[in-house]
């Protein structure tokens, strides 16, 4: 089991306006589908608002201390982060961080790869961002082009005993 970040940034390292984020685009919503399915989602309230339903074919694990959210199949609710830990323990499959900006950050001392896709128009009005130095300890692995002139890219963790 590996737990995986997973973001679409622009180049001012946007991902995120009034909650949602602040782009479209096709290729990058099916390469995210393709990535998480049949793994588990874990994301702040925000980012859970802001889907509307549950992924499909996915654990959704929601983080939140503040709200509580409606009990329905597929979607658990934890309150901090070391709960969500004991959960992966006894996950059978991938455990990907996908938001938003706190969620990324309380994670990244966990984090074995990130996947990142860059997105070429700069977001207007965006509010939230990934922090500058988030690859930090990461090299790059790999680069696969999408359609609409995304770049994604992944990064592994360098050293796991550095940390």
């Amino acid at each position: 089991m590996a737990i995986i970040a997973i973001v679409a940034v622009d180049r001012n390292l946007a991902i995120g306006r009034a909650g949602t984020i602040p782009w479209h685009y096709s290729a990058d919503m099916k390469f995210f589908r393709r990535q998480t399915t049949m793994h588990a989602c874990v994301m702040g309230f925000r980012t859970w608002e802001s889907l509307n339903k549950p992924l499909k074919d996915r654990l959704n694990i929601v983080l939140s201390r503040k709200r509580r959210i409606e009990d329905q199949p597929g979607v658990i609710q934890f309150t901090d982060k070391s709960s969500v830990l004991t959960l992966a323990e006894y996950l059978k499959c991938d455990l990907f961080v996908i938001g938003g900006a706190q969620v990324y950050q309380a994670f990244a001392d966990q984090i074995d790869r990130w996947i990142v896709t860059e997105v070429p128009e700069p977001a207007d009005g965006a509010d939230t961002f990934m922090n500058a130095d988030f690859l930090y300890g990461f090299v790059e692995k790999g680069v696969e082009v999408l359609e609409g002139g995304l770049k994604v890219t992944t990064y592994e963790r360098s050293d796991r005993n550095s940390d």
